[in-house]
């Protein structure tokens, strides 16, 4: 049984990162370790039915690549059927995130031009992405990293998103493993937040806010090449950041996409474990693929997990901030704590 923890007053944080005000409000819940998901993803096992399955591939939208190139393949990028944007748009030559539409100066309008993707992480629908080993998790990594490599072709194409939903009240519209990446005409307003905010460190102190972390109390499990925390001012309970300890400004400069599987799978373990096996959502954070070199000082990626654990209200809507129940380092003290069985 966990020990209480002594009682904490109420604190608010500012997050460097994404310059984000959160509070921190331990009084709104019980122990650290006894936060669960009351709703644990539970997939579907049925997979007659399933386009994602391997022998399935007739049902799906026009695939782009597969690893290995061979009807036994381990891994499939294909186009998303129900995409949000259109590739078959023909983007105006100059057209960018500027032009300003008929309605007025305050409606801006662009085309709806963009890539909408889908990764299938596996050919087996019972596979979860933690099931994978990290050879096998690297791969997946690296077939993000080749796409943005092939969108990189397209100038009007600024951002691309990649992210996982897993669980249905993630988003996630079908339980078969798989990870999305939505190629956006715009750098989308949290970006540049987010980028403001890096600068805004940097010109304060002359250094990256990401290579600064080295607070041992956040650290959950840390490798080669990265570290895993729950952030300073994490927005949600039991929010992971996963960071290259090598100041990397975009995540198509991958060069060891075991190590990242390795300790990617690791940490969906521990959640799982200590948390229920909650619904999450995984995004990573990377910069705008016509990046600066006045920026690369400041920028570094991360990839962000956030387990589904509590719902946001209208206060969050209405003001930016976050209301967190738990600090982040006990929430790190737990996962750092949680004991990850050696086999499967």
């Amino acid at each position: 049984m966990a020990t209480l923890l002594p009682t904490r007053d109420p604190e608010l944080r500012k997050d460097p990162v994404t310059n984000r005000w959160v509070i921190f409000s331990p009084a709104r819940a019980k122990r650290p370790s006894d936060f669960k998901s009351k709703s644990p993803e539970n997939p579907n096992l049925n997979s007659s039915s399933c386009p994602f399955c391997i022998g399935n591939e007739h049902e799906c939208a026009p695939e782009i690549f597969r690893v290995p190139p061979e009807p036994n393949w381990k891994l499939r990028v294909i186009e998303n059927l129900y995409p949000a944007l259109s590739r078959n748009l023909e983007y105006p030559i100059g057209q960018n995130d500027d032009s300003v539409s008929e309605l007025g100066r305050w409606d801006r309008v662009v085309p709806g031009f963009g890539f909408h993707d889908v990764v299938i992480e596996t050919p087996v629908h019972s596979v979860q992405l933690s099931d994978l080993d990290p050879r096998e998790i690297g791969d997946v990594l690296i077939a993000y990293k080749r796409r943005i490599e092939q969108i990189k072709g397209f100038d009007s194409i600024k951002y691309v998103q990649v992210f996982k939903n897993h669980g249905a009240s993630a988003g996630a519209s079908l339980s078969h493993s798989h990870s999305q990446m939505l190629s956006l005409p715009i750098v989308p307003p949290s970006v540049s937040a987010r980028l403001d905010s890096m600068k805004e460190y940097f010109n304060q102190t002359g250094k990256c806010s990401l290579c600064e972390v080295q607070s041992k109390d956040l650290l959950i499990n840390e490798t080669t090449s990265f570290i895993s925390i729950v952030p300073f001012a994490a927005s949600f309970p039991f929010e992971i950041w996963i960071i290259p300890r090598d100041h990397s400004s975009r995540f198509d400069e991958l060069d060891n996409a075991v190590d990242l599987g390795g300790l990617l799978k690791l940490i969906l373990r521990k959640m799982s474990l200590q948390l229920n096996n909650p619904p999450f959502n995984f995004m990573i954070h990377t910069s705008p693929l016509q990046v600066t070199d006045s920026e690369l000082p400041y920028s570094h990626w991360f990839l962000q997990i956030v387990p589904q654990l509590t719902g946001v209200g209208g206060f969050e809507l209405g003001s930016g901030c976050y209301i967190n129940p738990i600090f982040p380092d006990d929430a790190a003290k737990v996962l750092r704590e949680v004991n990850v069985p050696t086999s499967g």
